[in-house]
């Protein structure tokens, strides 16, 4: 199974840049498999925020389409979550998944 783990999140104004991390450790079934960043709000349902394929394809929210880039390292189980000009709608604790395991997540808070 996969081990993730989350990093790079805190408190930021809007307007602002962070970059969050997620390091993969351990074995999947396979190792093809898409990479995810979700988010949850308070008292809201976790929701996806952008997705990077094998491939290097990606998919992203409306909500942060434009602002929010996923990326990848080839050949190391890392990604990334690139986010700029965040607004206080984007403070979530943000998930990686991938292979359908999680993370433990990282806060985000972005507030004046």
């Amino acid at each position: 199974q996969l081990h993730l783990v989350e990093s790079g999140g805190g408190l930021v104004q809007p307007g602002g840049s962070l970059r969050l991390s997620c390091i993969a450790s351990g074995r999947a079934h396979s190792q093809y498999y898409v990479r995810y960043w979700f988010r949850q709000a308070p008292r809201k349902e976790r929701e996806f925020v952008a997705s990077i394929g094998e491939g290097g394809n990606t998919d992203y929210a409306d909500a942060v389409k434009y602002r929010f880039a996923i990326t990848r390292e080839t050949g190391n189980n890392t990604w990334y979550l690139q986010m700029t000009n965040l607004k206080p709608d984007d403070t979530a604790v943000y998930y990686c998944n991938g292979a359908g395991f999680w993370g433990q997540g990282t806060q985000v808070t972005v507030s004046s």
